[in-house]
């Protein structure tokens, strides 16, 4: 039989296939194949093939497109990368964009994956920041009852291996608004701080604008496309819904305590600046006090009746010391000072 003695892939021949294996209609694996080996294998009732890309150029991409009959808009799709989240049906397939995240030395890098879903085909095609998806992989042969239901199972695997690495992300970003918190409620004000809260809400409006439209997709994988997945799979996609929904929630929730954190602190900084004007304003009064009374005996008129007294000096002291003193209790009880 054709795939008894599948060829096998050497695994340095092209570093733009990640995988391409063929499994059994009863689910278990036959093992790594080349491109040029799938149509041989496809001829055996029941199997599927299960390919996995990373970033192929074009000639690849019209090699598995003569391989499988993939349409030639999804074939242009996952050439240019940079499409949105969404779902496209062509014929008895479908095509899948899904924007993946990954934390790269602290920072959330985003990338995106291509699927290629047909009755007897997988085909994911990652670009920019992504995981191998190698585990979803691994995970999906050691349950060969529902591998036998076709790449749908494996469809199954990978969007939850995508939509599960969402999670520890929005965790991540929670953690680091906790460390935050010292320097938001700092008394000094530190602009690094606003910057970093700035960023990670940009970047939270970024995964959330990635992840929403999944809600949809995941949604019609579990109403839709009877052709294509079976029912008893329709559980597994409402479950990565559910995680979809979570995800989303989580990233809602982060944004919100993010906006928080950053009205707080410039609240917290404008508070501040009211307290030093406050302060500056109370040092200014006790000082016009005898700014005004100097000025005023600093007149040199001729008649001025205090002038021949010898009292006049101490009693003009004296009321320069009240005055100030007044002031300086009145600010103390208004606690300005």
């Amino acid at each position: 039989m054709p795939s008894a003695n599948p060829p096998v892939t050497p695994p340095a021949a092209n570093g733009m296939v990640v995988n391409c294996i063929a499994y059994r209609g009863d689910g278990t694996r036959i093992g790594d194949v080349t491109l040029d080996g799938i149509s041989d294998v496809l001829q055996e009732p029941g199997t599927f093939v299960w390919v996995g890309l990373h970033e192929p150029d074009a000639a690849l991409l019209l090699k598995l497109q003569e391989e499988f009959d993939l349409h030639d808009l999804a074939i242009e799709d996952a050439r240019k990368a940079h499409q949105r989240t969404k779902l496209e049906t062509y014929g008895d397939s479908l095509f899948l964009v899904v924007q993946t995240a990954q934390l790269v030395d602290g920072n959330l890098a985003f990338g995106e994956t291509q699927i290629f879903f047909g009755a007897r085909y997988l085909v994911t095609v990652r670009h920019g920041a992504s995981l191998s998806y190698a585990p979803a992989r691994r995970s999906c042969e050691q349950a060969p009852e529902l591998m036998r239901n076709g790449p749908s199972y494996g469809l199954y695997g990978v969007l939850d291996f995508i939509v599960d690495n969402l999670l520890p992300i929005v965790r991540d970003f929670r953690e680091e608004l906790h460390r935050l918190e010292a320097d938001i409620f700092a008394e000094t004000f530190k602009r690094s701080t606003v910057r970093r809260l700035y960023d990670m809400q940009r970047d939270l409006m970024t995964l959330r604008l990635a992840v929403a439209p999944l809600q949809d997709i995941t949604s019609q994988l579990v109403r839709l496309h009877p052709q294509l997945i079976p029912d008893e799979l329709r559980v597994y996609f409402r479950d990565v819904y559910d995680h979809v929904f979570r995800v989303n929630e989580s990233i809602s929730a982060m944004r919100e305590m993010l906006a928080a954190a950053i009205n707080v602190n410039l609240s917290l900084v404008t508070f501040g600046q009211n307290e030093v004007m406050k302060k500056l304003a109370g040092w200014a009064a006790m000082l016009a006090a005898p700014t005004l009374l100097t000025s005023w005996y600093g007149m040199n008129f001729t008649h001025m009746p205090e002038l021949d007294k010898p009292w006049a000096y101490p009693l003009v002291i004296l009321v320069v010391i009240g005055v100030v003193g007044g002031i300086y209790a009145w600010l103390k009880r208004v606690k300005w000072l």
